[in-house]
C-alpha cells in the first residue's frame, strides 16, 4: 500500500485510520473463503498476504503439474478477493515444510526433495512474472523429526535460501518456535545462503522484535493475547522489519488453533493505544504504524 493512497493525517483522536496489512492468511473455497476477507475488511483490514493453503486433508502435490494448479487457483483466489472487497493483495507461493515431510514415505526423501525444490523454482517464476510477491511458507518441520530429516531439511532450506537469493525475493520462513535460538541459526543460514537477512521473514514469529532478538531476520509476529505488551517493550530497539499476521487457517475442522481474520485489525488498535499510554508521540506512533502496514510491506514484497 502505498503512502499517497492514504489521507496525510493517520491517527485520528488516537485511533489509527490508515492501512492495515495481516502479512499471512490463508483462505480455503470450501470453508469460509470470502466471508473471513468480509470480517477482515469490516474490522478495518485493508491488505492480506494471501499463503498458499496445502490441502492436508485431501492430498498433497505429487507431481509439478499438481503445484502448478494449487498456486494457480491461490492468484485466483487473491483475483477474487481485490475484485469483491477492493483490498490489497499480495501473494506467497512455495512448497510447505510440512508437506515435504509427509510425502517421504510415499514418494522417498529424493524424490520428495527433488519435487519441493521443482515447486521452489515454479513459485519463483510466479513471482518473476508478477503473478506472486513471497517464496513461502517455507522452511523447516515445527515439530520434532529423526536426525536425517532435520538435517535434509537443513540442507533445502539452505537450497531455497540460495535460490531466492539469486531471484532477489523475500522469504516467508515456516520454523520451529525455539525463540532466539531459532533467530540465531536462520541467521546463519542467510549468511551461508548469501540472502539479505531483512529478506528472510520469520512467520508466527514471537512478539519480541529486539534487534538482540531477532538477529537481523525480519518477522510477521503472531499477534496473539499478550502480544501488544512485549512489542511495546521491544519495538524501540528494533532494527529490522516487522508485521503482524494471524495465520488464520481457514479450517472448520481447526477453529481455534490459530488467530482469527479481525485479529490484526484489534491488535492495531490496541498497540496504537499502548503505544500513547507509554509515551510516544502520535507522531511516533504514526511513523511506526505507517512503516508496519505500508513501507516495510512495499519494501519486503513490492506491494
Amino acid at each position: 500500500m502505498k503512502k499517497g493512497l492514504w489521507r496525510e493525517k493517520m491517527l485520528e483522536k488516537g485511533k489509527w485510520v490508515g492501512p492495515i496489512i495481516d502479512q499471512h492468511m490463508h483462505l480455503d473455497r470450501s470453508n469460509l473463503f470470502l466471508d473471513a476477507v468480509a470480517d477482515f475488511s469490516s474490522s478495518g483490514g485493508t491488505g492480506i498476504m494471501l499463503v498458499h493453503k496445502p490441502s492436508f486433508s485431501h492430498s498433497l502435490p505429487i507431481d509439478l503439474e499438481g503445484y502448478r494448479e494449487a498456486y494457480s487457483d491461490t492468484i485466483s483466489m487473491a483475483d477474487e478477493v481485490r475484485t469483491e472487497f477492493g483490498l490489497g493483495v499480495g501473494v506467497v507461493l512455495g512448497p510447505h515444510p510440512v508437506a515435504w515431510e509427509k510425502q517421504i514415505p510415499e514418494l522417498g526423501i529424493e524424490a520428495s526433495s527433488e519435487l519441493h525444490l521443482e515447486a521452489v523454482s515454479l513459485a519463483l517464476e510466479y513471482i518473476d512474472s508478477g503473478h506472486a510477491h513471497c517464496l513461502g511458507e517455507v522452511g523447516r518441520p515445527h515439530y520434532p523429526v529423526e536426525e536425517e530429516i532435520w538435517a535434509r531439511a537443513n540442507d533445502l532450506l539452505l537450497e531455497i535460501l540460495s535460490m531466492a537469493s539469486s531471484s532477489r525475493t523475500s522469504v516467508q520462513l515456516h520454523v520451529e518456535e525455539n525463540d532466539e535460538k531459532t533467530y540465531s541459526e536462520l541467521s546463519q543460514l542467510c549468511i551461508t545462503s548469501g540472502i539479505s537477512s531483512e529478506r528472510a521473514i520469520r512467520h508466527f514469529a514471537p512478539p519480541n522484535v529486539s534487534a538482540d532478538f531477532t538477529h537481523g531476520l525480519s518477522a510477521t509476529v503472531n499477534v496473539g493475547k499478550g502480544s501488544i505488551e512485549t512489542i511495546v517493550e521491544t519495538a524501540r530497539e528494533a532494527a529490522s522489519p516487522w508485521g503482524m499476521e494471524t495465520d488464520f487457517l481457514d479450517d472448520n475442522r481447526r477453529p481455534g488453533a490459530v488467530l482469527g481474520p479481525k485479529t490484526v485489525p484489534k491488535r492495531t488498535q490496541e498497540l496504537c493505544s499502548s503505544l500513547l499510554s507509554e509515551g510516544w508521540s502520535e507522531n511516533e506512533v504514526e511513523s511506526l504504524l505507517t512503516k508496519v502496514h505500508s513501507e516495510w510491506p512495499e519494501s519486503l514484497y513490492g506491494l
